[in-house]
């Protein structure tokens, strides 16, 4: 069809008809709200490197979150930084975690709120690394066990979402094994399925304190523009059993994000990460 019969103006000419039409829409309850906590009272100290983010106690985290809640923004993704950091990250999956201890509260205080845990060790680990390190390799299977217990943990202190970004490989399955085993079969995992390595993940590694000691993390997450392997990561976690699958960063990477729904039927999450926002911030 051609002018004048077709008039693609016809359904622009009035405000309730464009309203209708529109074809994406993002809403408040579109976001995630990422919140860091640390062991303490009383604290709320601002991060440097994330201008309007905070190192909160959990007092201050669940009078945050109530005021997050009411502005309409329905989940929260929660980092936790530990007292003590070791090897292999024990205080990850510690049941008197400061994570594990959050999510109690927050489940508590506000419990329509969706809760959203980071399942990863480097928040935790000395060395800062995503998974177990021996003779300076980082092991992806050893690291399966500890990604799993730590998972059960936020379930059991009443997360709604686990969300796996260590990027190992395997980890959906072991995790969505594990919950099912514990009787956790309705707590969801939203994978980082296509995390690439980039540079714009500094001010959160500053915020958690969370810099790998040696080397870098280009041995398990992506490097770009590998578009076609991203794919193949995306597809493998939701066969392992991801409900939601997330591509960071996501500024720099909308064309993964278009070719994954182009391709898959199930929730993509985008992240716009610490060095992102910034940027946008300043």
């Amino acid at each position: 069809m051609f002018f004048p019969r077709t008039r693609m103006r016809r359904l622009r000419v009035k405000e309730g008809l464009r309203d209708m039409l529109v074809e994406t829409r993002l809403d408040v309850k579109d976001f995630i709200y990422p919140m860091f906590v640390v062991h303490g009272k009383n604290k709320r100290e601002e991060i440097s490197s994330i201008p309007g983010s905070y190192h909160l106690s959990l007092d201050h985290l669940v009078k945050e979150a109530k005021k997050i809640y009411e502005l309409g923004i329905p989940a929260i993704i929660l980092f936790g930084i530990p007292k003590n950091k070791d090897d292999v990250g024990s205080e990850a999956y510690d049941k008197d975690g400061i994570v594990q201890r959050s999510v109690s509260a927050l489940k508590n205080s506000i419990p329509d709120l969706v809760v959203i845990t980071d399942v990863c060790l480097c928040e935790f680990t000395s060395h800062g690394h995503c998974g177990v390190v021996a003779n300076g390799e980082i092991k992806n299977d050893p690291t399966l066990d500890l990604l799993t217990k730590m998972a059960i943990s936020h379930a059991r202190a009443g997360a709604d979402i686990v969300a796996p970004s260590d990027m190992m490989d395997g980890r959906v399955g072991a995790i969505r094994e594990g919950l099912e085993r514990e009787g956790f079969k309705n707590t969801s995992i939203m994978s980082y399925a296509a995390k690439f390595a980039s540079a714009f993940y500094g001010p959160f590694r500053d915020a958690v304190d969370s810099t790998p000691a040696f080397g870098d993390s280009r041995s398990y997450q992506m490097q770009g523009p590998n578009a076609r392997e991203a794919m193949r990561e995306v597809a493998l976690d939701i066969e392992e059993g991801a409900d939601i699958v997330m591509i960071k960063p996501a500024l720099s990477y909308l064309d993964i994000i278009f070719r994954v729904r182009e391709r898959f039927d199930v929730p993509i999450a985008a992240y716009n990460v610490s060095g992102e926002f910034s940027m946008v911030k300043s």
